[in-house]
């Protein structure tokens, strides 16, 4: 990924925003072409520290043979993005420009056992069933047994073994103030959920570009 030091991401905070999106691109080359799956997964840690992403995939994907345990795959996780035009900021001749968050997780995946499949099954949606609380979350355990197995059958699990990590938030940091905040203003005006979502990010990475609205609105209160 190549990603100038301005958007640059620490491993921790990369791992974070993985692992929160929970769902991502995994890509692979079958030696001729590249091979590609938008998947969910879920990150869990080997005893020696070392990031894992769990994911499952139809039995008949290509994907599957191409998981050998030493060939290196990549896994794609994108935020929000959104377009930012050179009429937003204050300062003059400026381009057009996109703003974003993405990860890059790399390395070499396996397929897991039958036992470790059930596992994954109940993991995976437990995270994502956890987001709808209050509602009860579903479990494999309301599935008849056959039903389950049979639905087993067709898939496999597999486990990439993250080597690399790689983050980039493009959210103008190297841009002043000013055009920042102004940036970001235009943004949270905008109708599309995109843009609403990095306006956010931008307040939360940089508040004090903000300052001057506080103390706008504190001179305003009579």
């Amino acid at each position: 990924m190549y990603t100038p030091p301005f958007f640059k991401q620490d491993r921790a905070a990369s791992l974070a925003f993985a692992e929160a999106r929970g769902f991502g691109t995994f890509c692979a080359f079958d030696g001729n072409k590249p091979a590609a799956s938008a998947l969910p997964f879920y990150l869990t840690y080997a005893a020696d520290g070392t990031p894992q992403a769990a994911f499952h995939v139809a039995r008949h994907n290509p994907l599957v043979k191409l998981a050998d345990g030493a060939t290196s795959w990549l896994l794609a996780v994108n935020g929000p993005d959104a377009y930012v035009s050179p009429d937003w900021y204050v300062s003059p001749d400026q381009v057009p420009t996109w703003l974003y968050q993405a990860v890059h997780l790399s390395g070499s995946v396996r397929a897991l056992s039958d036992d470790e499949l059930t596992v994954q099954i109940d993991t995976l949606s437990a995270k994502f069933e956890d987001r709808l609380l209050p509602k009860k979350p579903w479990t494999s355990a309301k599935m008849t047994a056959g039903r389950l197995q049979a639905l087993k059958k067709g898939i496999v699990a597999l486990l990439m073994t993250v080597e690399e990590v790689e983050g980039s938030f493009k959210f103008s940091q190297h841009k002043s103030e000013a055009d920042y905040a102004e940036i970001a203003g235009a943004l949270a005006s905008q109708t599309d959920p995109g843009s609403q979502a990095i306006a956010g990010l931008m307040r939360q990475a940089r508040p004090d570009a903000f300052a001057g609205e506080t103390n706008k609105l504190e001179r305003s209160v009579p």
